[in-house]
C-alpha cells in the first residue's frame, strides 16, 4: 500500500513513517520546511520527501492520505483531497489499526517526562532482551532512533499524548492506542489552545483508562488530585501506585546521584546513574513498575537504568568554553521548568545558574501561565527570557512585565542576536547556562557557545 503522510517530518508522523516503511509499505510525505534530522531519517529510509502541501501532490495517487495534526483546513493539499473524496485517516488511528492490535502497547502518559520515561521504559525492555518495538518524541542515546518495529515483536512502547488528533477528529491521541500497561506520570493543565480546562484534560485520561483490560496494569503517582478524579470516574485494571506512600519508592539519592530502590517498603537495589532531579528519579520508578508488568523484573530493571545515558534535548550538555556549560532541556511548562531547575541547582550546588527561556508553546504563549513563571525560576540567578512581538511565535503577553517580580535577576528580548550578546556577556567560568525551549530556538545553543569562543 501507498501512504503519503502529510506533516511527515513532525517527530510523531516521522516516526511512524518509519514502521510503515518497515512494515512493508510504500511511503511518501510532504511538510513545509522539511528539515533534518527527521528528513536525514527518512531519506536514509528510502521515503520521498516533498517541500510544501501543493495540491499538486494529488498526482502521486496514493493508496490512503495520513493526516498529522499539523495539518488544518485551508491547507491546499488537504483541501483537494477532500474535494476529490480520496481516502484518508489521521496519523494514530491508522497505528491503532493497522500495527498495534495485537501487541502489548506500553503508553506513557502525563502532562511531563513523556518522552524521558518512555526511553527508560523501552531501554529497560531493550536490555532485558525483548527488543520493543517503539514510538517516542525524542532520541535515547541508548536506543539512536525515536521508532523501530518489527512486526514479529510484541511489545510496543509508545509516549501517549494527549493533544489532538487531527482537524477533524478531537479526540486525544492515545485513545487510539488501548494500552495493555499504561503510565499515567502525572496530570496538569496544558495545551490551552486544545482544552478549556483541566476537567476537559481528566475526560480524555478516563477514556483513555475505559480502553485499558481487565489484565492490565496502570502505573501512576500516590498523590495527584486530578489523577484520583480519574480512576475515581471508573477504572477496571489493576493500579500500582509510585513515589510518596506509593507501592514503588525512592530513597534520597547520594551525593553522586544514585538511590535507593523500594518496592513494598523493602530496598530492591540501587540505580547508579549521572541523571539529576527527582521529577527522574520518580520516572525512573513509574518505567520499572511498568516494565515487570512486561515480564522484566525490578533487579533486571534497575541495572538496566544505571547503564541508561539519557535522552537528548533533556539537559543534555552542548558544550563547555571557558569553564561555562551551556546545557539544552525541552522544559516549557512552569512545574516542568521549576523541577529542571531544581535538579540543575542540586547538581552544581552554588554555582550560578543562567536560565534562557522561550515560551514556544502554545499553552506559553497564550500567557495562559505566565503568572507562574517567577515562582518556576525561582532556582536561577539570572533568567533571559525570548520572546518575538510578531511572526509565528510572537507572545501575547509581555516578558518584562511578567517577570518583573525576579527584579534585576530577569531580562526579556525579542532580538536573538542581542539576547546570545547579553547571556555571552553575563557569562563567567563556572556558570551553568540552561537553555529551555520546545523548539530549536534559531539554534540558540550554537551562537551561545560560538559567542563564548570569539570572547575567549
Amino acid at each position: 500500500m501507498h501512504l503519503h503522510i502529510l506533516g511527515i517530518c513532525g517527530t510523531f508522523m516521522g516516526g511512524l513513517a518509519l514502521i510503515a516503511r518497515a512494515a512493508g509499505h510504500k511511503v511518501t510525505g510532504c511538510d513545509a520546511g522539511v528539515y533534518p534530522p527527521m528528513s536525514t531519517q527518512l531519506a536514509e529510509q528510502g521515503i520521498e520527501l516533498i517541500e510544501g502541501f501543493g495540491a499538486e501532490q494529488l498526482a502521486l495517487k496514493p493508496d490512503l492520505y495520513v493526516i498529522g495534526n499539523v495539518v488544518s483546513r485551508g491547507n491546499p493539499l488537504m483541501e483537494a483531497i477532500l474535494e476529490s473524496g480520496a481516502r484518508y485517516v489521521s496519523g494514530p488511528q491508522w497505528l491503532g489499526d493497522n500495527i498495534l492490535p495485537g501487541a502489548h502497547v506500553l503508553a506513557v502518559a502525563g502532562t511531563h517526562g513523556k518522552t524521558t520515561t518512555s526511553s527508560m521504559l523501552a531501554w529497560v525492555l531493550e536490555a532485558a532482551g525483548l527488543a520493543p518495538n517503539f514510538l517516542i518524541g525524542g532520541v535515547a542515546q541508548d536506543l539512536r532512533v525515536s521508532a523501530r518495529y518489527d512486526p514479529a515483536r510484541r511489545p510496543f512502547v509508545i509516549e501517549a499524548d494527549e493533544y489532538d488528533t487531527a482537524f477533524f477528529d478531537k479526540r486525544s491521541k492515545f485513545v487510539h492506542y488501548r494500552p495493555r500497561t499504561a503510565i499515567l506520570n502525572n496530570l496538569e493543565y496544558d495545551h490551552a489552545d486544545i482544552f478549556p480546562d483541566l476537567a476537559a484534560i481528566e475526560t480524555q485520561f478516563h477514556h483513555l483508562v475505559r480502553t485499558i483490560p481487565g489484565s492490565g496494569r496502570i502505573v501512576r503517582p500516590a498523590h495527584c488530585a486530578a489523577l484520583d478524579r480519574v480512576i475515581a470516574r471508573g477504572c477496571w485494571s489493576e493500579t500500582v501506585t509510585f513515589g510518596a506512600d506509593g507501592a514503588w519508592q525512592a530513597s534520597p539519592p547520594d551525593a553522586d546521584g544514585a538511590f535507593g530502590v523500594l518496592r513494598e517498603g523493602a530496598e530492591i537495589g540501587t540505580v547508579r546513574w549521572t541523571l539529576s532531579g527527582e521529577h527522574n528519579r520518580m520516572n525512573a520508578l513509574a518505567a520499572l513498575a511498568a516494565a515487570e508488568h512486561a515480564g522484566v523484573p525490578a533487579e533486571q530493571g534497575i541495572e538496566a537504568l544505571s547503564r541508561f545515558a539519557g535522552v537528548k534535548r533533556r539537559m543534555e550538555l552542548r558544550g563547555t568554553v571557558g569553564g561555562v556549560k551551556v546545557y539544552d532541556d525541552f522544559a516549557h511548562h512552569p512545574t516542568a521548568i521549576a523541577t529542571t531547575l531544581e535538579g540543575l541547582r542540586r547538581q552544581v550546588g552554588p554555582a550560578r545558574i543562567l536560565a534562557v527561556l522561550e515560551p514556544r508553546s502554545n499553552t506559553m504563549k497564550l500567557g495562559t501561565m505566565a503568572a507562574r513563571l517567577p515562582e518556576a525560576l525561582a532556582d536561577a540567578d539570572l533568567v533571559f527570557c525570548f520572546g518575538a512581538h510578531s511572526g509565528k511565535h510572537a507572545l501575547g503577553w509581555n516578558p518584562a512585565e511578567v517577570l518583573a517580580p525576579l527584579g534585576d535577576r530577569a531580562s526579556s528580548y525579542d532580538d536573538l542576536d542581542a539576547l546570545v550578546a547579553a547571556v555571552a556577556g553575563a557569562a563567567r567560568p563556572g556558570d551553568q547556562v540552561l537553555v529551555m525551549s520546545n523548539g530549536g530556538f534559531g539554534g540558540v545553543h550554537g551562537k551561545l557557545l560560538d559567542a563564548l569562543r570569539a570572547r575567549a
